[in-house]
């Protein structure tokens, strides 16, 4: 069986959805940030929107280039992976 990165990487929707879930638990800053999200309703989306607009990150990419909005993203596996920090 061939894998079809458009529905399924390593166990997650897609290789956009894998990138950011592994940025969000292995760059050390960005952890510990994601961490403070783990009570919030939407924790992804409110970090990546913290980001954006943050003094400190402005960021809007993961270290490889992917987009936070990129739109193939999984959003819920995001706040469960974030949830889980």
């Amino acid at each position: 069986m061939k894998l079809d990165q458009d529905t399924t990487y390593d166990g997650w929707r897609n290789r956009a959805t894998w990138n950011v879930a592994l940025w969000l638990g292995n760059n050390y800053v960005v952890y510990n940030a994601a961490r403070g999200y783990k009570n919030y309703p939407q924790p992804y989306l409110s970090l990546r929107d913290d980001f954006r607009k943050g003094p400190m990150l402005k960021c809007t990419n993961t270290g490889d280039g992917v987009s936070l909005w990129d739109p193939s993203l999984d959003i819920d596996a995001l706040n469960e992976t974030i949830k889980e920090f």
